[in-house]
């Protein structure tokens, strides 16, 4: 029996290849399985020892665009949404979106006056009685992973901002809660701590079947970044701009327009746009 090949995840760890790892992950892309298995067959044949996890999705996803731009599209939607920095705000707007698509009225960027001191709140979410303050916590790096320091300062932020709430005309009856969202992951003891003091707790793929990716999926709010027809200057433009989602740019086709871009280019633009708005 052959001894497995150990690959270097973004951790620094190592361990052992695993195919069906790969298979469920250009799942996501929702491209045809004999696509997905002559993708994951290809790549098995290229992986060399101590070759890291970067390097196998690069793979993976050279080939997948091959095939199909908007599956790859799909496939690259973690790696979108590192693209959103330098600054954390497009992240914060997204998250606005998502929620104000889950029926929530949302403000992003808001001073709240705590019962000892101001906060600047990142996403301020009501819908009947739930009142939220979330914190987004953006990263460009995927090793970077949300500990315990961060839902502890976020919860005694919020109890701050909660006490004054709680003195509010109409407050009497609401559910107040705070929550972090981020595009990485949390640690065990981050999710611990959040579960135990009644947080909202959201990362990439946490909870499980309702984390960022299932739920940008099920909503078809992909941001811009995922699109492999503009380039990284083209997207930071347009995110300048405060466009943050493909939704938003198929609704604005004017922006391609005033950026140069020739007919040709903004067809296939919008095209991929379009389909990437289809909620699942």
């Amino acid at each position: 029996m052959n001894k497995p090949l150990l690959i270097k995840k973004n951790s620094g760890e190592y361990e052992a290849f695993d195919i069906n790892k790969l298979i469920n992950s250009l799942r996501r892309s929702r491209a045809d399985e004999d696509i997905i298995q002559d993708i994951a067959r290809k790549v098995q044949e290229q992986i060399e020892e101590g070759m890291t996890t970067k390097k196998i999705y690069q793979m993976a996803f050279k080939m997948l665009k091959g095939k199909s731009r908007v599956s790859a599209s799909k496939y690259k939607l973690k790696k979108a949404l590192m693209e959103l920095g330098p600054t954390g705000f497009p992240f914060e707007k997204l998250v606005g979106k998502l929620l104000a698509h889950e029926g929530f009225s949302t403000q992003v960027g808001v001073i709240v006056q705590g019962n000892c001191v101001q906060h600047e709140v990142d996403v301020i979410a009501q819908k009947g009685n739930k009142h939220y303050m979330i914190e987004c916590k953006y990263h460009s790096d995927q090793g970077r992973f949300c500990n315990v320091k961060i839902p502890l300062y976020i919860h005694s932020r919020f109890l701050d901002v909660e006490k004054q709430w709680k003195h509010q005309k109409g407050h009497e009856a609401k559910l107040h809660k705070g929550g972090v969202y981020t595009n990485t992951r949390f640690t065990t003891d981050a999710i611990q701590y959040g579960k135990c003091v009644g947080m909202l707790m959201t990362s990439w793929d946490y909870p499980r079947g309702n984390g960022l990716k299932d739920r940008i999926d099920k909503s078809g709010l992909h941001p811009l970044t995922a699109l492999t027809t503009l380039t990284k200057a083209e997207k930071t433009k347009l995110l300048d701009q405060g466009i943050i989602l493909c939704k938003e740019l198929h609704e604005n086709p004017d922006f391609l327009e005033q950026m140069g871009i020739s007919k040709l280019r903004q067809n296939k633009i919008l095209e991929d746009s379009r389909e990437l708005c289809r909620s699942h």
